[in-house]
């Protein structure tokens, strides 16, 4: 059998029968402090048309719409003159001698109930126990008990349920609900989960709206899997087995809904209201609008369509709270302009944008930097007299900063300075930093300070601030003076100074800051360290990089991976074998495992030192682990494998590369010296002109190495149009470059003292020595004068490749000697 799912009506408890529906939760929403609103429910002659016909809903099923003010309910009898009195008269005796002895339990109640003040109510409860001739039962106390609980004196409900206890007033699954709906709206969840408990011990369950209360609370706390257990523990204990299970009211249907969608399940969600519909409950705007929410927030845009497709079947009028939403998810989806087409559409509904409206779409414009948009819905709230919250006020701040408008910029932030919250200077500081503008940092600090709004989060964005100018002095100096200002800087300053300090490769101050942290307890991980201990690597201080790790060590504090990575990669760089092994079974010893980044650093180290062996060692580990090798790692091997001509092995690692599209210019001319040192002249040429094509010539030294390989060769055209390329590309040439062209030269008769003099000149001026080469080179080849121009400036670099004449003729012996004189003279 069915038990009580619902708590006794509020006729029996001396209600009037207009209030019926707050005791089952239909209430939708409070309006002001004593108005309540009923939901609007379907007319019965709206029953047979639209979405009532669809679903099969009955006529009787739904009460007629209904708007109740609970100051509006009339009573009859000697109700209204015995409240007018008490009114009108402070004592009791007085204001209630002439019904002294005739009033009634369901009077009695409803005089207690109207008690707007609390002690009015205790003083009339006392008045009734004190005269002896009025039996107070469990409807009075739970009146009183709803009564104290609202005005949140727990002491006296206390004392109220000991004084039922002791005259052994028995308190029913209502007192409980009372009590639990109390404490939950309090705040005090724990105590209303003690009631429940109890509810539990005495062999009760939970009515429906009850129920309702415990899954709010749950839900606010976030505790979305205990909601659902507690449902699901009430749904199948509420029915005795093998009776059919009815409907839930709409207003646990609406919470079931909500608490799923908080909860990010979706799928539960839609088939709770899948269920509701099937059962012919009709869903109102507080149904839809979660809906719609639920849907926008995993993005689902054509299920809102047809939600809203759903309420103009269902006549559910759409409210400002359906369009607010609507507004935000459109923006979630970053298309603004569908957004602002609801916010018009909200106006065009005949319904107000409300402050949320405003300051949603606002702060969209504002992030996004459209300033004429921003600045017409400022208008607008100005007109309305509607207040711009802080946060949009910081995001104005920095839409005008981003698109240059200073002056704006720093009105907007004096016109709302005055009340502006700690947090909020911290952002209008950062907009103002981030832009750069460090004259308005550091107003707005002083501005901050006069206010007495200082933070460590203002001192924390300042830092910052000071950091992107690279301005470490002042940094320093602010960080110092926090403690003068009654400010103590937490983890995320000393984290700044210390990245800001270790960028500016100043890492000895900063591992004063590293210190100065350890002392205040705030290193919990090894980061401040590993950061500074990178500098100190990278300028080649190992020492003190391995004197910070040992000082680590020593507070217990335990390395990581990125610790270990460091100190191995800074002795790979220097080739040190034996400390880089050192650190390496370190690691091992600590469970830690090698990453990426240290075989990678490994392989480097073992290319340094020439060990093969070990280096394939770690590579196959590496193509065995979830990181393939990199290009790096990869590059090094074929590298290793060039040294000791083991051409088979590099060629397959070269493959490889080239089919996963990793293969980059060194891997090239690795591959082309290996096959010119081998004689595989052929595949060397090959290699040459694929670099070419893929436009892989961007360094010297990779120009250089064909250079060399067309000169050596005897195709002298190609080795000066490589040269004439790294001159129209802008790379620089080097020592390399004009050794290769020296032995052109002396292949073609010029002397070595005439290459030492042209050396020489370089020397003395690199513009004027380039100069004096590419003449030597068109004079004795015949080039065309376009590459003599083609050096002449650096803007030359730049100009579209173009091919350079070269004389196919032998050059005359006596030519030559005329050059060669001419050089030598």
């Amino acid at each position: 059998m069915l038990r009580s799912r619902i708590p006794a009506t509020p006729d029996v408890a001396g209600v009037a029968p207009a209030e019926n529906l707050l005791s089952l939760g239909f209430v939708s929403h409070k309006k002001g402090k004593n108005q309540i609103l009923f939901r609007d429910f379907v007319r019965p002659s709206a029953m047979k048309s639209g979405i009532c016909a669809r679903l099969k809903l009955g006529g009787n099923n739904f009460p007629v719409k209904s708007e109740v003010k609970r100051t509006s309910v009339s009573y009859g009898g000697c109700i209204p003159s015995v409240l007018r009195a008490l009114e009108t008269f402070p004592d009791l005796d007085e204001a209630l001698k002439p019904w002294e002895d005739s009033l009634s339990s369901k009077e009695r109640t409803i005089i207690l109930k109207e008690q707007t003040d609390w002690r009015r109510a205790v003083e009339i409860f006392n008045w009734f126990k004190r005269k002896g001739c009025y039996e107070l039962n469990v409807i009075h106390y739970n009146v009183m008990l709803r009564i104290l609980g609202e005005a949140q004196k727990w002491d006296l409900v206390g004392s109220f349920w000991n004084e039922m206890q002791s005259n052994r007033i028995m308190p029913t699954n209502s007192t409980y609900g009372t009590l639990i709906n109390a404490y939950c709206k309090g705040g005090l969840n724990k105590a209303a989960l003690v009631w429940l408990s109890d509810l539990y011990k005495q062999g009760m369950e939970p009515d429906e709206v009850t129920m309702g209360v415990i899954l709010q609370t749950y839900k606010k706390a976030g505790k979305f899997q205990k909601a659902e257990q507690f449902f699901r523990r009430w749904s199948s204990d509420i029915y005795d087995d093998g009776e059919t299970q009815k409907g839930y009211s709409l207003y646990t249907y609406n919470t079931l809904i909500d608490t799923y969608g908080k909860a990010g399940q979706l799928e539960k969600a839609s088939r709770t209201f899948t269920q509701m519909l099937g059962e012919g409950i009709v869903p109102d705007t507080v149904t839809f609008n979660t809906m719609i929410h639920l849907y926008g927030n995993n993005g689902c845009l054509e299920e809102i369509s047809s939600l809203m497709t759903m309420m103009d079947e269902h006549h559910c009028v759409a409210d400002t709270r359906t369009y607010n939403i609507l507004i935000s998810v459109y923006l979630k989806m970053n298309d603004i302009d569908t957004a602002a087409s609801y916010f018009s559409k909200l106006k065009v509904a005949g319904l107000e944008p409300d402050i949320v409206s405003y300051r949603t779409l606002l702060y969209a414009y504002s992030v996004r930097n459209m300033v004429g948009e921003a600045e017409a819905l400022i208008m607008e709230m100005e007109e309305l007299s509607l207040e711009i919250d802080e946060y949009t006020q910081s995001a104005l701040t920095r839409m005008y900063t981003n698109v240059g408008l200073i002056d704006k910029s720093w009105s907007w932030f004096e016109k709302l300075s005055d009340k502006m919250s700690s947090e909020c200077f911290s952002a209008n500081i950062d907009a103002f930093g981030e832009n750069g503008h460090i004259h308005l940092v550091e107003k707005a600090f002083s501005c901050c300070l006069s206010r007495q709004k200082l933070s460590v989060l203002v001192f924390n964005v300042m830092i910052k601030a000071y950091g992107l100018q690279k301005n470490c002095n002042k940094a320093a100096e602010l960080f110092d003076g926090m403690i003068g200002y009654g400010v103590v800087p937490d983890q995320c300053t000393y984290s700044s100074i210390i990245q800001l300090l270790s960028a500016a490769e100043l890492p000895h101050k900063a591992v004063y800051y590293v210190r100065k942290m350890q002392e205040a307890g705030l290193v919990t991980d090894c980061i401040p360290y590993s950061v500074v201990m990178t500098c100190f690597a990278k300028l080649g201080e190992l020492q003190t990089a391995e004197d910070l790790f040992k000082e680590m060590i020593s507070f217990k504090i335990q390395p990581d991976i990125v610790v270990y990575s460091i100190l191995i990669n800074a002795f790979a760089e220097v080739g040190n074998v034996h400390e880089a092994m050192k650190y390496v079974d370190s690691m091992k010893s600590a469970g830690l495992t090698l990453n990426s980044i240290i075989c990678n650093s490994l392989i480097k180290l073992y290319t340094k030192v020439g060990y093969l062996r070990e280096a394939q060692e770690v590579y196959e580990f590496l193509k065995s682990s979830e990181d393939s090798p990199d290009a790096y790692a990869s590059n090094c091997m074929i590298d290793l494998y060039s040294e000791n001509a083991m051409l088979g092995e590099a060629e397959e690692i070269f493959d490889n590369l080239k089919c996963n599209g990793k293969s980059n210019e060194f891997s090239y001319g690795m591959m082309l010296c290996l096959n010119k040192r081998l004689g595989r002249l052929g595949e060397a040429f090959f290699i040459a002109k694929e670099m070419q094509t893929l436009q892989l010539l961007t360094s010297s030294v990779s120009c250089n190495n064909i250079i060399a390989l067309y000169a050596t060769n005897g195709r002298t055209k190609e080795a000066v149009e490589t040269f004439r390329y790294m001159l129209a590309s802008g790379i620089p040439p080097d020592d390399g470059t004009f050794k290769t062209l020296g032995l052109v030269l002396l292949r073609h008769g010029v002397s070595k003292e005439a290459i030492n003099q042209l050396e020489s000149v370089r020397g003395e001026d690199a513009e004027v020595g380039l100069e004096e080469w590419i003449k030597a080179i068109c004079s004795v080849l015949r080039f065309d004068v376009n590459l003599r121009h083609v050096g002449k400036t650096k803007s030359c670099y730049n100009i579209e490749p173009f091919t350079v004449n070269l004389c196919e003729k032998e050059f005359a012996l006596k030519e030559l000697g005329d050059v060669k004189q001419g050089l030598c003279g």
